[in-house]
C-alpha cells in the first residue's frame, strides 16, 4: 500500500518525530547527541530551517521545526540520512537505523504551538528522567529558561513571544504554563541548575 503524501505549508510549524528501529535506542551517549546538533547545524548551511522546540529521548527524538527552503519530507530525510550513517558507522552496524516513516502534524495556531512546544519539553518528565524540564540536557528547555546562546536554528521568540512583557517575564509565563499544563508535574523552580549528566 503505497504511502499517503504528506502536505508541506512552508508557512507552518511542523511537529515532527522519529523513533529508532524496533524502538531500539538512537542516542548512546554524549557524543551521539552532539553529532546529531553537528549535523542540524551543517545542514541549516546549506538548508536554513528553523526549530522552536526540541527534545532528543533515548530511542526517539521530537522537533517543533519549519522549513521554508525546500520541503519537511526532504529535510527529514537529510536530517535522519545523516545521523544514520553516523550511527552505523561508529556502531559498525548495517541496515535501518529509524522505525518506519517518521511522524508528523502540522500546527496550525498559537494554541497547538503551545501546545507542543509544552509536550516536547514535558516529555522527560513524563517519562521519570528528571523532575523538572530544565534539569533535561537534551531538549532546548534551557534556552528557555536562561540567557544562553541559541544554536541559529533555534528561535524560542517564536514561541516566548506569545508571552508579554520582558524577556524574563515571558520566561517566567512559559516556565508557569508548563507547570499548570501538567498536573503531574512536582513544584518547581526556574532557579534550579541544570542536570548536565548520563541517564
Amino acid at each position: 500500500m503505497p504511502y499517503k503524501k504528506r502536505i508541506y505549508v512552508p508557512e507552518c510549524h511542523y511537529h515532527v518525530v522519529s523513533r529508532g528501529n524496533r524502538r531500539d535506542p538512537l542516542f548512546m551517549d554524549w557524543e551521539d547527541y552532539d553529532a546529531f546538533f553537528y549535523n542540524l547545524d551543517d545542514i541549516y548551511e546549506k538548508y536554513p530551517f528553523e526549530i522552536t522546540s526540541y527534545c532528543l529521548m533515548n530511542n526517539h527524538y521530537h522537533l517543533q521545526l519549519r522549513s521554508q527552503v525546500i520541503s519537511i519530507s526532504k529535510l527529514m530525510a537529510l536530517i535522519n540520512k545523516k545521523y544514520a550513517n553516523y550511527y552505523n558507522a561508529r556502531y559498525k552496524l548495517t541496515g535501518h537505523v529509524y522505525e518506519k516513516r517518521f511522524f508528523d502534524d502540522i500546527l496550525v495556531d498559537q494554541r497547538s504551538m503551545l501546545a507542543v512546544s509544552r509536550y516536547i519539553h514535558l516529555n522527560p518528565v513524563e517519562a521519570h528522567m528528571v523532575e523538572s524540564p530544565d534539569q533535561y540536557p537534551w531538549s532546548s528547555m534551557q534556552y528557555f529558561m536562561t540567557d544562553m546562546e541559541t544554536p541559529r536554528y533555534l528561535n524560542i521568540d517564536c514561541i516566548l513571544n506569545y508571552f508579554e512583557g520582558t524577556k524574563e517575564e515571558k520566561r517566567e509565563q512559559y516556565f508557569q504554563f508548563l507547570k499548570e499544563n501538567n498536573q503531574g508535574l512536582r513544584r518547581i523552580s526556574h532557579k534550579s541548575k541544570n542536570v548536565w549528566s548520563d541517564r
